[in-house]
């Protein structure tokens, strides 16, 4: 049975700190598809006339969920508190489960910064289950040689599996809950069949291109498709080359989501003490010297 479109929603512009990101979730109406709390699209001009470490995203902390960032074009440097120090290129993912709490940076590659170049990533927030938020943080680098992939009968649509299982493959990301994530790239006149579990929350996220959805139609890029719950199938087929798209299907959590900022726990009361524990140091420091 395939699944229904339940709604398309635009990824419109938004500025977080002086950075602009396209925001596609939350919206108004859906505050998550649960587990998943966000999806942000940025683009990024770096300069060759100041540092990288003076570019991109500081230092900031993160508690109860996973942060995944998906680098369609340039270099991400990862740094954090952990003392994980890692540059993730063009069609590479970090993933990042922030745990009891983490602080990391975001920063453009020095190779990019130098030269000037664009950067394009995708990022998606992933909740944790409740009695999984205060495990010790673990980052996870995927290369490109490293992922698991597959690619569509007639091999005009290639797939990343980043995690969860697909038919007999494993993606290489151990999840704190039951999920699939695929990246795929298209080129026209391709069509592929996308099995997904019956009872997991579903949505794709159109990067560039466009596709016809079967039983929907035409979705262009920048817009994030939501699926009903029902189905176990996606069928759809691409309308442009260079086209390229995430699926993000999750088992629901079902538990109550306390939100502040970076923080993501069940009750206000956690929020507070992931406050304290911050400001008190227990999160740790980063400090970006490499």
């Amino acid at each position: 049975m395939k699944k229904s479109v339940k709604s398309v929603l635009p990824a419109t512009e938004i500025d977080i700190g002086g950075f602009p990101v396209k925001q596609a979730l939350p919206k108004a109406n859906f505050d998550q598809i649960d587990p998943f709390l966000l999806v942000h699209h940025g683009h990024a001009k770096y300069s060759d006339k100041r540092p990288a470490k003076q570019q991109g995203v500081g230092p900031h902390p993160h508690r109860g969920f996973s942060p995944v960032t998906f680098v369609i074009d340039g270099a991400v440097h990862h740094r954090d508190s952990r003392g994980n120090t890692q540059v993730a290129k063009k069609g590479e993912v970090q993933w990042m489960n922030a745990g009891a709490g983490i602080i990391h940076s975001e920063r453009p590659s020095e190779e990019i910064s130098k030269a000037g170049e664009r950067q394009e990533i995708v990022q998606t927030w992933i909740n944790t289950p409740a009695e999984m938020k205060m495990l010790p943080p673990k980052y996870y680098h995927l290369s490109e040689e490293v992922i698991t992939k597959f690619e569509s009968e007639d091999g005009k649509v290639k797939t990343n599996l980043i995690a969860g299982n697909y038919n007999e493959l494993n993606g290489k990301i151990p999840t704190q809950s039951e999920m699939l994530v695929l990246w795929s790239k298209g080129e026209k006149g391709g069509f592929e069949k996308f099995d997904i579990s019956a009872g997991y929350n579903t949505m794709l996220y159109l990067i560039k291109g466009s596709i016809s959805i079967k039983g929907y139609g035409l979705v262009n890029a920048e817009n994030l498709v939501v699926f009903n719950i029902e189905g176990d199938e996606i069928e759809l087929s691409v309308k442009e080359d260079y086209t390229e798209f995430l699926i993000l299907s999750g088992e629901p959590l079902n538990e109550k989501v306390a939100k502040q900022g970076p923080f993501v726990m069940n009750t206000e009361t956690q929020i507070l003490e992931a406050m304290r524990d911050y400001q008190m140091g227990k999160m740790g420091i980063l400090i970006e010297e490499d």
